[in-house]
């Protein structure tokens, strides 16, 4: 008897670096989402109008949630919701949005705050009515713990009475149009009892038919968006009286009309009762880096079959081949790969953080939100900016995701807000950025990541405590003084905070891989990320004694062959990204035949050689 046996095939270098962005378990994570946009009826439509391209996004919406073994599972997963995000991002911004809030900041609160089972949740589950949130208020958005709507509670009816007292108290864009069918909203109020506020509380309220708003709520919708099309509107409420099951979490009080919560902290309590913007957080960075992603390989595909000739008649190249073109797509590369590092680290970390270290982890979520969808920002304008005209076309793909990035800044917190609160966290840390650690000034290579990353975390120290000495040398009576003495070198060391963490987690997975071929690529987008963050700094570095003259000499050099050694893999890199062939296949520039797009059937090039008559 004779036994053949047979090795395992190993994992190519895409596969291994399609882990590292995706992570380990990527198949059992994102392979529904990939199998999703890849069916027909997630494929790019062609045209149409801001109605029914908002109309179409509700559609799919639908067609999504009868995909779902169940929508209440999707909900409390932060990692699928996520997911969900990363992928539904670059091909329908409007349906990520109302997904979102469907499943996240709606179905999510509601299973936060009510024990399994005590409310009947069928008709959001099967989406006979679509679920949004309104807390944000024209005049209250970071400050949404001082809104002004009101629920008063009617002792006689033993429910509430939602109102509106000013303009600026209306509820500012959510999604409460009858637009995709009749919308039910989780409306944050005050809660107010014989005279005493509770503070912020959720109540679940029904908005709209499929035709128009319900009596005592009014909806109009807002002027049009940049970016896609979204029923964002103006929300109010005209002494709308609501049962007391409308109260989320109202098992916490006592008897009838008692309202104290269990948790006594009355900032602790709003706090709770929009904890959704976590996972909310999570996701936008989500969306942010796979839509940098998408973008970037389009980029890529489009610069290797885009031919351009030479001066004086000389041979036809790609636009990738010029330096000029290729460097700022291999600096987006090493960019990108750090967004989907930075944003897997906070992700994996507020799922196993403990109550003692969600502090920590809801900061960390944070300042990568921040971080991320700035630099996807910036690499999505990059990279429209290599594709030219073509780019500028929606067909093509980039405008959509040029502005819908834009929203994401600002969604679920934002950015500088975000920044400034994890800066004045960071201000009274110690460590890295918290000004209590010598710098270590022993000298080493550029060569050497762990000198890298070494010279990162001084980046980051150096601004803290600057920060830290203007907020000293200010006023001690006037609290706000001193935080504008410092706000600007804190937030230079927020930033610098996000490169560590980011430089972190590049180092930690190069660690993970076996030696090869995608060990070496990591490492080569590891030390390009860093040297780049450390020329931007290197004055400073420099002027501490980190950094010799000469190693600021040598930056410049050593950057510029990083560059070289990045875009030589640049579609190898890209094709790392798993975009299925059919979102691509919908973006024309993406194909070595995007002029075929234009082709016109009656062309004088289809009339044959016929000639004139």
């Amino acid at each position: 008897m004779t036994v053949t046996l047979t090795d395992t095939v190993p994992p190519s270098t895409v596969d291994l670096l399609t882990g590292v962005l995706l992570g380990a378990g990527h198949r059992r994570e994102h392979g529904f989402w990939q199998r999703l946009i890849s069916t027909e009826p997630f494929r790019r439509p062609a045209g149409g109008t801001p109605e029914e391209r908002l109309d179409l996004a509700y559609e799919r919406l639908r067609i999504l949630n009868r995909s779902l073994d169940s929508g209440a599972r999707l909900a409390a997963d932060p990692r699928a919701l996520a997911a969900l995000h990363e992928w539904l991002g670059p091909v329908d911004p409007a349906l990520t949005t109302v997904a979102g809030i469907h499943y996240n900041l709606f179905l999510g609160s509601l299973l936060d705050h009510d024990a399994v089972g005590s409310r009947d949740l069928s008709d959001h589950l099967a989406m006979r009515r679509i679920g949004t949130f309104l807390c944000t208020e024209v005049a209250h958005g970071n400050d949404a713990a001082s809104m002004e709507t009101t629920a008063t509670y009617d002792r006689a009816r033993d429910g509430f009475v939602l109102h509106t007292p000013n303009a600026g108290a209306q509820k500012f864009m959510p999604n409460t149009s009858p637009a995709g069918g009749p919308k039910s909203g989780l409306v944050a109020a005050r809660l107010l009892a014989d005279g005493e506020d509770h503070g912020i509380r959720l109540f679940l309220v029904r908005l709209t038919d499929d035709v128009r708003a319900l009596p005592g709520v009014r909806v109009r919708r807002l002027p049009a968006r940049m970016g896609s099309p979204v029923d964002h509107c103006l929300t109010s409420f005209e002494q709308l009286f609501v049962g007391r099951d409308a109260l989320l979490g109202a098992e916490e009080g006592g008897g009838e009309g008692d309202f104290h919560s269990t948790r006594a902290c009355r900032r602790r309590r709003f706090l709770t009762s929009i904890g959704r913007v976590v996972p909310g957080r999570i996701s936008m960075s989500a969306c942010a880096a796979g839509s940098a992603r998408a973008t970037l390989a389009v980029a890529v595909r489009y610069g290797g079959h885009r031919m351009i000739s030479g001066a004086r008649g000389t041979r036809a190249v790609p636009v990738n081949a010029h330096r000029t073109h290729h460097g700022p797509l291999a600096s987006a590369m090493a960019t990108v790969f750090a967004m989907s590092l930075l944003h897997r680290r906070a992700l994996d970390r507020w799922e196993v953080c403990t109550e003692e270290d969600r502090a920590e982890a809801e900061r960390l979520v944070a300042v990568a939100k921040a971080w991320i969808t700035w630099r996807a920002r910036a690499v999505i304008v990059q990279c429209r900016e290599r594709c030219g005209a073509q780019a500028l076309l929606e067909n093509n793909g980039m405008t959509e995701l040029v502005t819908g990035v834009e929203g994401a800044i600002t969604a679920e917190g934002d950015n500088v807000a975000l920044y400034s609160r994890a800066a004045a966290d960071l201000l009274l840390a110690a460590g890295p950025g918290g000004g209590d650690t010598p710098l270590d000034r022993t000298p080493g290579q550029l060569a050497d990541p762990h000198f890298l990353g070494r010279l990162l975390a001084a980046v980051e120290d150096i601004w803290f405590s600057r920060a830290r000495e203007r907020v000293l040398s200010a006023s001690h009576d006037d609290r706000l003084a001193r935080w504008n003495a410092g706000s600007g070198p804190a937030l230079r060391g927020v930033e610098a905070h996000a490169y560590r963490q980011a430089a972190e987690a590049f180092a930690q997975a190069r660690a993970a891989l076996p030696g090869g071929a995608a060990r070496e690529r990591l490492a080569e987008l590891e030390r390009l990320f860093a040297l780049e963050w450390v020329a931007r700094n290197s004055g400073d570095l420099l002027a501490a004694g980190l950094l010799s003259a000469d190693q600021v000499d040598e930056l410049p050099g050593a950057t510029e062959e990083l560059i070289t050694a990045v875009a030589a893999h640049a579609r190898e890199l890209a094709d790392s990204f798993a975009l299925p062939a059919e979102l691509l296949a919908d973006w024309p520039i993406a194909g070595p035949g995007y002029a075929d797009a234009y082709d016109d059937p009656e062309g004088p090039w289809h009339a044959g050689a016929a000639g004139p008559a």
